[in-house]
């Protein structure tokens, strides 16, 4: 579990409920590491017992600057790519909708960070609400959909309820915590994702 800071990508006051910790919610910079060389390897074009030339070292080949890391077909963080997190969202968001949650939004991260693909987003006017709300969505994508949530915060507080489902986040919010934590301003570089896009109504 990654710690407070890791929610706003920079910094952030510190958090009210404990929960906040657990949604790991960290964008990873890219680590791809330079080619390493044997040391015990004769550089290419050079025979044994012979001095490389100081006037002709190989050139490395530059790195593209604008590649991002996160969005690579080959990186093995996304080897299945991101078709079943958004089927997985889309149902969180239809489940949301149907029992009156209030402002759904799915946000697209798969640029902005390495764990996670979407977050779901909704608000509910009660306890009671959201946690109806929680209860139907596994409900949905486990029974329904046959994934498996990974974890679960919140859900005593009933003020933020973290669902956690791997590449799909879902954040269930009472007004006035939705308000303060502002994740759709935190994750203003993420791509919200037109509710119409995914055959859904509000």
């Amino acid at each position: 579990m990654s710690s407070q800071v890791g929610l706003a990508s920079g910094s952030i006051s510190p958090v009210r409920d404990s929960h906040v910790k657990s949604t790991r919610l960290s964008i990873m910079s890219d680590n791809t590491s330079p080619e390493m060389n044997d040391p015990n390897e004769s550089p290419k074009g050079q025979i044994d017992g012979e001095q490389s030339s100081a006037e002709s070292p190989q050139p490395k080949a530059a790195k593209p600057d604008n590649v991002n890391p996160m969005v690579r077909p080959s990186r093995a963080i996304r080897p299945h790519g991101t078709a079943d997190g958004l089927k997985l969202a889309t149902e969180a968001a239809r489940v949301a909708i149907e029992n009156n949650g209030m402002d759904v939004m799915v946000l697209d991260v798969c640029a902005q960070s390495a764990e996670f693909d979407y977050f779901v987003l909704a608000t509910g006017t009660s306890r009671r609400q959201l946690h109806a709300i929680s209860e139907l969505i596994d409900d949905a994508l486990e029974k329904g959909l046959g994934d498996q949530r990974l974890g679960i915060e919140g859900y005593d507080e009933s003020r933020w309820i973290v669902l956690d489902y791997g590449s799909v986040v879902i954040h269930l919010f009472d007004e006035e915590t939705r308000e303060y934590y502002d994740l759709e301003s935190l994750w203003a570089d993420g791509k919200p994702i037109a509710l119409s896009d995914l055959g859904l109504t509000s």
